[in-house]
């Protein structure tokens, strides 16, 4: 017979799994709020609701992942941001209902465990959950050798919150003529990736250290800008303000997103030129040839999050965003018809 083969002759690695666990402990435990009853290790994550004074508390969940942003991650091997857009992609899902984020949980997977590699990721989450204000109760490592490329990994997280049934935002109130409030994004967010790798690395030959004059940076360092988190700013406005729809702007878009929080019968009108885009979006059009409609169809445009208001609540709207360090301005309004239209 020949020699005994182990698991870690077959490429899983436990020693360095539980060495992972132990790195990033310190990032986790710094997201616990009073409603976590959990530690590492544990087989499920445990959590005390604790509902208030609300009447009839709902649950709500959302699952999202960082997509081929994280190609870019790959390529500067810098991993300590790609867990914020990863909590940022599920939280602001959810806040869209009207939920206040409660807790979250990760899934990560790679080729091979490297423990320092998978603390930097654990950092970003932890960073991401302290900002949405939820504590990150359980997660998953899974090496799996051979399924992945070298060096590379996937990852996907999942976002639970509660609201007042009587509080859910689901945009059945919209009317025509409301106002549509836009809140600034940081950038690309973690969409259309594929098209910005296709025409800044493939077509246009540029590297991640190339220091892009139009940009006032490296390329790489504007790609990996995170996704802005909104759970401070809906924390502001929600209590005092009528918000009748709220949607996230995401894959696909103003075309695909907006139409999400819309009745029906009922469109948006967007005024371009009514809020400022940053400077990633007319570099990738300009140098990419890319189509205006296709722009708007993909990516985020500055704007990261929409809010639906009555027109005689925008002012009040506006100034408890403001406050709260948001930069928001009115962007459009609800109209008779279908789609969304830029004027």
């Amino acid at each position: 017979m020949g020699e005994g083969i182990s698991y870690r002759d077959a490429g899983v690695d436990t020693k360095e799994g539980g060495r992972a666990v132990s790195l990033m402990r310190e990032h986790v435990q710094r997201t616990f709020t009073p409603g976590a009853l959990t530690g590492l290790g544990g087989f499920g994550g445990l959590f005390r609701l604790d509902a208030g004074d609300m009447r009839e508390p709902v649950l709500v969940a959302g699952a999202d992942g960082v997509g081929t942003k994280l190609k870019i991650a790959f390529i500067m091997d810098r991993h300590d941001t790609v867990g914020i857009d990863c909590v940022a992609m599920c939280v602001n899902d959810i806040l869209c209902q009207g939920a206040k984020p409660l807790f979250f949980l990760d899934y990560i997977a790679t080729g091979r465990l490297e423990a320092e590699k998978i603390a930097d990721i654990v950092k970003g989450l932890a960073d991401g959950c302290v900002m949405a204000g939820c504590a990150l109760i359980g997660g998953e490592t899974a090496e799996m050798p051979g399924f992945y490329a070298e060096g590379e990994y996937d990852m996907a997280g999942f976002a639970v919150g509660v609201a007042e049934r009587e509080g859910i935002i689901d945009g059945s109130g919209i009317k025509a003529g409301d106002a549509l409030i836009g809140l600034a994004s940081s950038g690309l967010h973690s969409n259309g990736f594929s098209l910005v790798r296709e025409v800044l690395f493939r077509r246009l030959g540029m590297c991640v250290d190339d220091f892009v004059d139009e940009l006032g940076a490296e390329l790489g360092e504007t790609l990996l800008t995170p996704t802005r988190i909104y759970a401070e700013a809906c924390g502001a406005v929600l209590p005092g303000a009528a918000i009748k729809g709220m949607a996230h702007i995401t894959g696909g878009g103003f075309f695909e997103n907006l139409p999400r929080m819309l009745p029906d019968g009922l469109g948006a009108a967007i005024r371009r030129g009514s809020w400022d885009i940053p400077p990633v979006f007319g570099y990738i059009r300009e140098r990419g040839g890319v189509d205006e409609d296709e722009m708007y169809a993909t990516f985020n445009m500055g704007v990261g999050l929409v809010m639906a208001v009555s027109p005689g609540d925008a002012e009040k709207v506006m100034g408890l965003l403001s406050d709260a360090g948001e930069s928001a301005c009115i962007i459009g309004e609800a109209v008779r018809g279908e789609g969304v239209k830029l004027c």
